[in-house]
């Protein structure tokens, strides 16, 4: 039969479920998957590390808060719950992030990775492209945004109004600008997604567990923590700034409180429905 040699699996295969994440096929079962993922959306995230070290706490990285990067202190765990059973002290550490945030009664701020992947922009991995066929994607700002999309005087109105008056009223708030979407921030977390329109401005924000009044929440089921209303007029705009001021104290609250509030968060998770992009009639 000649020299043929047998190979026998010495180790069994096991992973989580299919999520096909920025080229992480399955989901982490493991503390050193979470880390992995972590590194894949730091930037979605708005922030970068300074030290991964051994020891309690496992990372040292800064966030951005509107007026600068603040230092924040990380620990890493499969599950949140595994934080208390490990016996950390919370008074030492700023920020679990988790897969799955398991812990109710948590006295500190969690990022659950689990949901706040289902509301973050996915990609296959390819191979690299020559520099002649790269594209040049640091032109997300604001005017690029508007001339792509060539929204009415009026509706470019609404949308400075919204962020010059909340950029008054609140300390800590600052905005950051996507090729389709406009995020706004509490500071540490997205609390409302804006989307430009030519005729109007679909918003999407936090509300929690109850609707904000002048709202309808975006997806009972996929998405029950966050509300839905869309401008089309002078009188929209203005319920709009409040419906916001209340939007960002609610994340804020919601982040003392240890709640998770990703845009899936609380509800039934679909590939499908993540992959589809919502097309609401103006």
């Amino acid at each position: 039969m000649g020299n043929i040699k047998k190979i026998y699996m010495t180790e069994k295969s096991i992973v989580g479920d299919l999520i096909n994440f920025r080229g992480l096929v399955y989901a982490p079962i493991n503390e050193n998957g979470v880390i992995f993922l972590f590194g894949k959306v730091a930037d979605d995230l708005n922030m970068y590390i300074e030290e991964i070290k051994p020891g309690f706490p496992d990372c040292i990285g800064r966030r951005f808060v509107g007026k600068g990067w603040e230092r924040v202190t990380i620990e890493f765990e499969y599950q949140s719950q595994n934080f208390k059973q490990h016996g950390h002290d919370p008074k030492k550490c700023d920020i679990i992030i988790c897969w799955e945030h398991n812990w109710n009664e948590c006295p500190i701020e969690v990022i659950e990775l689990k949901s706040e992947i289902q509301g973050l922009d996915n990609y296959s991995i390819q191979r690299p492209l020559s520099q002649k066929e790269s594209i040049n994607d640091n032109k997300k700002n604001l005017k690029n945004l508007f001339n792509n999309v060539r929204p009415t005087e009026k509706v470019k109105d609404w949308y400075n109004k919204l962020f010059e008056q909340l950029s008054s009223d609140i300390d800590s708030f600052w905005a950051k600008i996507g090729a389709k979407y406009i995020g706004f921030y509490s500071p540490e977390r997205s609390f409302a997604s804006i989307m430009i329109r030519k005729q109007s401005i679909q918003l999407e924000c936090y509300c929690g567990d109850n609707p904000i009044n002048g709202t309808k929440v975006s997806n009972l089921r996929f998405s029950p923590r966050w509300c839905k209303l869309i401008l089309k007029n002078d009188t929209d705009s203005d319920n709009a700034v409040k419906i916001l001021k209340e939007s960002h104290k609610r994340i804020n609250e919601a982040i003392k409180s240890g709640k998770t509030t990703g845009y899936y968060s609380g509800g039934e998770f679909s590939s499908q429905k993540y992959n589809e992009t919502e097309n609401d009639e103006e």
